[in-house]
């Protein structure tokens, strides 16, 4: 797999603000002492009279970018995950959530792939946190190509969004001319009869991997990416549970409140499914290679692959 093109979604991010700014002159974007890392650094060299750095401060770049959105501003806030939904969730709810203003919010280094910084830094419930807020988009791209997609979603429609980016390289899986985004939309990737494998973020790589081993041992999976967990597919999902008759959700995530629980919020109340959620289950994470705590964790290929099994 050596071959295959691999790009952090946090640099797709930072390539896709400066690819937008020319078109959406009316854009800003704030971060807090971290543009390195969130790679908004690369709009800062570009517009620098349209980036501000707040410095060590979220909750006030927060509120700096509420008051900017009232004067016709598109903000976009960056930080790591934990500190943008984390630190920060009192201000994004009153600031921007309440009075749903057109804030996006650019969250990065989510999840257990940030690696060595550990477990105060490894963000596994910013999902939940974003999901509970009214109004509030969520959105987890799975690669370079949707990443892009995703912040250009975002600058068309009005409201607030939270997009979560991460800091490790992934492969790009969706550099297809066929390829389309749309907020609300999932993707089925590959069609299948006995297991239906919902997967967002880097774990869509994964669950895409684990359909090849399952196809393997005669198990047909049909694999579904949800990019958008919020508002999220009904319909693909309930199509697809309905067909095959067994779910299981996989996400760099907990367990609680991230898309697990989002599909069996749905499954629930249309279509009651037998559901196995794939994720961190209810721990906290902890220093490590990222592609150790990935598979630690049981979110590569082969976890996924033998979540299944255990599950079929």
């Amino acid at each position: 797999m050596s071959d295959v093109k691999k790009i952090a979604t946090r640099e797709s991010y930072g390539n896709a603000l400066v690819e937008c700014a020319e078109a959406y002159p009316n854009m800003v974007v704030l971060d807090a002492d971290l543009a390195g890392a969130t790679k908004t650094g690369v709009f800062k060299k570009a517009y620098p009279d349209r980036h501000i750095d707040c410095g060590i401060a979220e909750a006030n770049m927060t509120g700096i970018a509420a008051g900017l959105a009232t004067c016709g501003k598109i903000p976009f806030i960056s930080s790591f995950a934990m500190f943008a939904a984390g630190r920060n969730f009192e201000q994004v709810r009153n600031s921007i959530g309440y009075p749903h203003l057109n804030v996006k919010i650019g969250a990065t280094h989510a999840g257990v792939t940030v690696g060595e910084d550990g477990a105060t830094h490894q963000c596994n419930e910013d999902i939940a946190l974003m999901r509970t807020i009214p109004g509030m988009t969520v959105i987890v791209p799975s690669d370079d190509v949707e990443a892009k997609a995703a912040v250009k979603a975002a600058l068309e429609m009005d409201g607030p969004v939270y997009l979560r980016f991460g800091r490790s390289a992934v492969p790009v899986i969706n550099d297809k001319p066929d390829y389309k985004f749309t907020i609300g939309k999932g993707q089925k990737l590959i069609e299948g009869k006995d297991v239906t494998i919902v997967a967002t973020g880097i774990c869509v790589d994964s669950a895409l991997g684990a359909a090849k081993m399952l196809e393997a041992d005669g198990i047909s999976a049909e694999v579904i990416n949800i990019h958008t967990i919020k508002p999220i597919d009904k319909d693909l999902i309930i199509a697809s549970a309905t067909k095959t008759g067994k779910v299981v959700t996989v996400e760099e995530h907990s367990v609680i409140g991230g898309l697990g629980s989002a599909v069996c919020d749905v499954l629930s109340e249309s279509n009651p499914t037998p559901v196995k959620k794939v994720g961190v289950q209810d721990v906290f994470g902890e220093s490590g290679t990222a592609g150790e705590l990935v598979k630690k964790f049981g979110l590569d290929a082969e976890g996924v692959y033998k979540a299944v099994k255990e599950f079929m």
